[in-house]
């Protein structure tokens, strides 16, 4: 059984294989029953050639859609040339099933900073703005270092992503724009997390689809406390 799983899930990932699998699976279902009693009949034949090239595309099409959906789904906040990359597949052939899965109410393209990411409807509108900040590699490294850290300076920031100062200025402005943190000004600006609940449950519930390993530890050590 464990055999099996990773070969189905090579030929899901590959379309040619893909496309051959459900070929050559549907000519053996329909062999005994359909093809075989008109093999005499060359005019029944072409029609149901047609009728079998016309079922493998649509299987193939369904195939394809189900695959980008389960990405969206492991990868809440994929971006499209992500899930290219993952899927393989042509940009026409993903646009398309991507474009029927919204359609059918499947997942939803949240447009954000310029920037389309695709999730499933199971996952709330307030936690969509956090999960696509903390897609992005520094801005997720501040909310990470906040979270352990309250009331940080932006040099502490700055010494913390070793980035440069106009760097991370840009990424606070966008996660404070966002409502992520906020600032208590004086003296020094103060930067702190708005709402560590909620970050902290978004960071758990989907951590298995954040790869890096420093939300998997900070994950943990929420989960201990």
């Amino acid at each position: 059984m464990q055999s099996i799983k990773p070969s189905i899930q090579s030929i899901l990932a590959n379309k040619a294989k893909l496309l051959i699998a459900i070929s050559i699976g549907a000519v053996a279902v329909l062999s005994i029953p359909v093809i075989l009693p008109h093999l005499n009949h060359p005019s029944m034949i072409y029609h149901i050639v047609l009728h079998i090239v016309s079922l493998v595309v649509a299987v193939f099409l369904t195939a394809i859609s189900a695959v980008a959906y389960r990405r969206s789904g492991q990868y809440p906040g994929i971006r499209y040339k992500e899930l290219a990359r993952q899927t393989d597949f042509a940009n026409g052939v993903l646009t398309y099933n991507l474009n029927i899965l919204e359609q059918f109410g499947y997942v939803n393209k949240f447009r954000h900073n310029n920037i389309t990411r695709y999730y499933p409807l199971s996952i709330p509108s307030s936690d969509l703005k956090i999960i696509s900040h903390l897609r992005v590699y520094s801005e997720k490294d501040i909310i990470l270092f906040l979270l352990g850290h309250d009331f940080c300076t932006f040099n502490e920031i700055v010494e913390h992503l070793r980035k440069a100062p106009s760097t991370v200025s840009w990424h606070l402005k966008r996660l404070c724009e966002d409502g992520i943190l906020v600032v208590r000004h004086g003296k020094y600006n103060l930067y702190q997390i708005n709402g560590k609940e909620l970050v902290n449950q978004i960071l758990h519930k989907y951590k298995e689809s954040f790869t890096d390993r420093i939300v998997h530890n900070f994950s943990n050590i929420v989960d201990e406390l």
